[in-house]
């Protein structure tokens, strides 16, 4: 597939990704991949997202790609390649399930009318017979960082990067699959011991059946995506949700709850800003 060039920017996805060994692959994808990461040039999650935008513009417009995508993101860890295949028919037919809760009805059925979607779930039905065990590597979500993803990863593992002229900037986590699921264990430990069931809780379980589903020498990444470019560099700069959420579950294993409160007040003022931006669009 060619690469996609363009000065446009699309915000304003964050990421959770899985980078697995090659081999965690069968083949033939084993060698696709290997041969894949050799190459010198390689799309970006911008790339991704343009021709996903793309795809919307026909009448009627493509609410999946017809095609599953043969790219991936792809990285060097204790020296060997690990890839994140892109998935992007998959992850399409899995946000179409969301939409009618994003989305007032007028708005959806302009952008995308309801033959399309009804066609597109029945495509996606009959594909999931054939490949019941399929699931993405990567999670996507807009305008915010979903608050679970941080209990994966450690403000140590932080990376930022305030970025110059044509470059964006970046702010990223990196950390081996086995850290982020004791991470995962540790943090549902605390906090079932602490708080009723809740969304934090559903959604820190769900993410660790999820990652249960990759090769345990795989690296996780949680990367802010297309945010950065909404948020201030001073904001940017500031940002240690993963500090805060470690600090907010410590001080709930230790049951010191007014360092817990501070901990989660901290988190959302940050977050509510985001979300203020996004109304304000």
């Amino acid at each position: 597939m060619p690469k996609v060039s363009s000065s446009v920017v699309v915000p304003y996805a964050t990421y959770l990704r899985v980078y697995e060994p090659l081999a965690a692959f069968p083949e033939p994808e084993r060698s696709h991949w290997a041969r894949y990461a050799r190459r010198r040039e390689r799309p970006s999650y911008q790339d991704e997202l343009r021709r996903s935008l793309a795809d919307l513009l026909p009448t009627p417009p493509v609410a999946v790609p017809v095609q599953e995508s043969a790219d991936a993101f792809v990285l060097e860890a204790d020296g060997g390649v690990c890839v994140c295949p892109w998935r992007t028919r998959l992850r399409g037919w899995q946000a179409l399930g969301d939409l009618d809760e994003d989305l007032p009805k007028p708005v959806l059925d302009a952008a995308l009318p309801e033959v399309v979607r009804r066609q597109t779930a029945q495509d996606y039905e009959r594909w999931l017979v054939r490949n019941p065990d399929a699931r993405p590597w990567i999670r996507t979500a807009t305008w915010q960082v979903p608050l679970n993803w941080f209990v994966l990863v450690s403000d140590e593992e932080r990376r930022f990067d305030k970025g110059s002229g044509e470059v964006p900037p970046m702010l990223r986590y990196r950390t081996p699959m086995v850290q982020a699921r004791r991470r995962v264990a540790r943090g549902l430990r605390a906090l079932r011991d602490a708080v009723d069931e809740g969304p934090l809780i559903d959604g820190l379980v769900d993410v660790g059946r999820w990652l249960e589903e990759f090769h345990p020498r795989s690296v996780v990444e949680l990367d802010y995506g297309g945010l950065v470019h909404v948020l201030p560099a001073g904001e940017l700069e500031d940002d240690h949700s993963a500090a805060d959420v470690a600090e907010g579950i410590e001080a709930l294993r230790r049951g010191d709850q007014v360092a817990a409160g501070e901990a989660y007040g901290r988190l959302v003022e940050r977050w509510r800003s985001v979300r203020d931006l996004r109304s304000a669009n």
